[in-house]
């Protein structure tokens, strides 16, 4: 075989070797932990009272899609409440942190991932040097200068073991737990514009009964004035129907503050000031649904939540940083390089027999630093440790939220039932004192309590119907639904980075 294919067939095999050395790293091999939780739910689905009171559009036309699957224009059927969270999505400020740390996230991952390639530069350079007759060895000194131009690799590090590898990886799993903390902020987000919607329509809906309980109390108090002129009742009967007719203008004057903050509140989260027309006018029971969840849900869906992605992430991030710990135990070899031309004049700098080369490899072996290199290495393993117990909290503190959702839903139904009878059954028994004072059979002091449990009543079925609606929210956001414009099919998810494959080592 001639020499020139034998001195081929070497450089290619070694070049092959060289590669196949940098692909490998010295990463643990990453098992998904298991799950530090049971399989399923402790309770069955109870979700099937709010699914029957959901409405016939937005998430209501969204049955048989799973709720973590629902689009939040699907999920949210108020017309309005969808524009605010379109504004918000475009303006809010700590949205737009979220995005500009993806930015940052990804071009770190770039620079970081640069180092997997020798970095190219071009040099020109200009040399004039008086040399003494000293060093020269001739009776008189001499001056010279010379042209340089070329191009050349500086310390670029052959990643034998997997350092610099390992480095990119874990900057890529940073920048990826970074998407998914903007996914996270932007659930938050949406979660936080609904329940403010929501709080402010409740709140209108009180400040509403409030001044129908004011009017309805100042046209009472004039007739027992007229009454009281002609001695029909006593001051005490005047006295006591003052005090319902001046609770009453301090129920609606506190309203009045508390709509003045839920409407700064969603200027807030919105990002921008809110159009009046956006504002709800009044508290519908068909804001928003969910559909009924399927009996035994396995937790597994809770893999999908953006929180606990993230924390896998971070995890995967940390477990990368275990392997460059690894790699600073064995040899670094750098190779610097340059090839140009030197001339001392410069028309003359490219013409033949100008041409020039410096090949300049260096290897590197640690030998004693005081301890640093097992330092960084258990730095790296506690940094793992760390990351574990976070997503498995992260995996914890998401099962009891939708565990929590879930066994409000049916209670909170539940609770919406009775406080309508409660509501219908006080109606009833302040018409009936009404008239047994009237008649004379009760006093007046009967007539107040009546009313005032009636008032009582109907404040308390708008709290019911409001924590009705945050929970189904918060279900909502629990199960990691509303990252989508859309229920999948209409709305593609979001683009993923491919992870370069690697050759790992336990």
């Amino acid at each position: 075989m001639p020499r020139a294919t034998r001195m081929a067939q070497f450089g290619a095999l070694a070049a092959t070797m060289l590669w196949l050395l940098s692909a490998c790293t010295m990463e643990p091999r990453y098992h998904a932990p298991p799950l530090p939780l049971a399989p399923q739910w402790p309770i069955p689905a109870t979700t099937a009272g709010a699914a029957d009171t959901a409405p016939a559009t937005g998430a209501g036309s969204s049955r048989g899609v799973a709720a973590w699957d629902i689009g939040w224009r699907d999920f949210f059927a108020d017309a309005r409440l969808q524009q605010l969270i379109a504004l918000a999505l475009a303006n809010n400020r700590d949205l737009r942190v979220a995005v500009l740390n993806i930015q940052l996230a990804r071009a770190q991952y770039r620079v970081q991932r640069s180092a997997l390639l020798p970095a190219v530069d071009a040099s020109g350079s200009f040399t004039k040097e008086k040399l003494p007759a000293v060093e020269t060895g001739l009776p008189y000194s001499v001056t010279e200068s010379y042209w340089q131009a070329g191009v050349g690799v500086s310390s670029f590090e052959l990643d034998l073991f997997g350092r610099v590898r390992s480095l990119t990886h874990a900057a890529l799993e940073q920048y990826l737990a970074q998407e998914q903390a903007r996914r996270s902020a932007q659930l938050s987000l949406i979660a936080q514009i609904a329940n403010a919607y929501l709080t402010l329509a409740s709140d209108r809906e009180l400040q509403r009964l409030a001044q129908q309980t004011l009017k309805s109390q100042e046209d009472s108090f004039e007739l027992t004035q007229k009454r009281h002129a002609i001695g029909a009742v006593s001051g005490l009967d005047l006295a006591q129907a003052q005090t319902t007719v001046e609770s009453a203008r301090a129920d609606a004057a506190r309203y009045d503050g508390n709509i003045a903050q839920d409407i700064d509140m969603l200027g807030l989260l919105v990002g921008a000031p809110v159009d009046a027309g956006l504002l709800p006018q009044d508290f519908a029971a068909d804001t928003i649904g969910i559909a009924a969840l399927p009996p035994g849900l396995p937790s597994t869906v809770l893999l999908r939540r953006p929180d606990v992605l993230q924390a896998e992430h971070l995890l995967r991030s940390a477990s990368a940083d275990i392997g460059a710990a690894r790699a600073a135990f064995f040899p670094t070899i750098s190779l610097t390089g340059t090839i140009g031309s030197v001339s001392p004049e410069l028309s003359g700098l490219f013409k033949s027999g100008t041409g020039s080369w410096t090949f300049l490899p260096q290897a590197t072996l640690p030998l004693f630093h005081g301890g640093e290199l097992i330092g960084n290495l258990s730095v790296a393993r506690t940094d793992r440790d760390i990351a574990l117990a976070q997503y498995e909290k992260a995996i914890q503190s998401s099962f009891r939220e939708v565990a929590d959702a879930l066994a409000l839903t049916l209670t909170l139904e539940r609770q919406r039932q009775a406080q309508e009878a409660l509501v219908e059954a006080s109606k009833h028994s302040y018409d009936l004192s009404q008239q047994r004072y009237k008649s004379g059979t009760d006093s007046y002091l009967s007539v107040l309590d009546s009313q005032r449990s009636y008032y009582a009543a109907q404040q308390g079925l708008i709290a019911t119907r409001l924590a009705q609606q945050n929970n189904r929210v918060t279900l909502y956001k629990a199960l990691g639904g509303g990252w989508q414009e859309r229920s999948p099919g209409t709305v593609t998810g979001p683009a993923t980075v491919s992870i370069p494959p690697t050759v790992t080592h336990e």
